[in-house]
């Protein structure tokens, strides 16, 4: 199973905000991370480690209108799925929260039931979009495209159908080890035909590809009966 996608929640209503983060962790589908203020948010986003797969986003913060933030997030380049909190819900107000970049937009008060329904949704969409752009190690990895760009050698390599899932997949993980049959069964379905040797050679392919040395892997490891993408020597190999 892939690893919980990270969120990032940005509300100046704590008792709120705290009980989106439980909800969100409750079935460990998402995990989430808090701001309170626009400058906090941008802070969280800001840092080196940083890597959130969907924001959602009050209007009403202490230091800034919600919207603006949205799209000054936009403007910085960042694509991920938004989704605006707000109790004004005047069909104005709506058309001004998407055109500052927002995916969607909920009013107050709501169902946390609806809010994580549309989040599936909005993530599920741009999952398989153009703007779906991964880091993993020194790459940008473009899943849509299967293509990985290394910016500081100035290449790209291509990646086929199932080495594009296997990475994306591994990234999902958020760095845990995945069994061999798992990975097997979310690329290739519960093909009967399909063996742990094809996967192998799969990852031998990936490997080949993506290590600087391929026989002393460092980013795709070998690891608890299965694999893994370790971001520290990812970032290693990038500096």
């Amino acid at each position: 199973m892939a690893g919980p996608r990270p969120i990032l929640v940005v509300d100046d209503d704590e008792a709120l905000r705290q009980t989106l983060a439980e909800q969100l962790a409750h079935d460990g589908e998402f995990v989430a991370s808090e701001a309170a203020t626009a400058a906090e948010a941008l802070a969280r986003l800001a840092a080196e480690d940083a890597r959130f797969d969907a924001i959602v986003l009050d209007i009403g913060l202490p230091d800034g209108d919600g919207r603006e933030l949205c799209a000054r997030l936009r403007k910085q380049g960042l694509r991920m799925p938004i989704l605006m909190l707000t109790g004004a819900d005047g069909e104005q107000d709506i058309v001004r929260g998407l055109d500052s970049g927002a995916n969607d937009y909920i009013a107050k008060p709501f169902r946390v039931s609806e809010l994580m329904a549309r989040l599936r949704a909005q993530l599920r969409v741009f999952d398989n979009s153009e703007d779906a752009v991964f880091t993993v190690g020194p790459y940008t990895f473009r899943p849509s495209a299967k293509l990985l760009l290394e910016a500081a050698r100035n290449r790209k390599i291509r990646l086929t159908e199932k080495e594009a899932a296997i990475l994306k997949y591994l990234y999902r993980a958020g760095g845990r080890p995945v069994g061999r049959q798992i990975l097997l069964n979310e690329v290739w379905g519960y093909n009967s035909a399909v063996t742990t040797h094809t996967l192998e050679t799969h990852i031998y392919r990936l490997r080949q590809k993506i290590e600087p040395d391929p026989s002393n892997a460092r980013l795709l490891v070998t690891e608890g009966g299965g694999y893994r993408l370790d971001p520290a020597a990812g970032r290693a190999q990038a500096a």
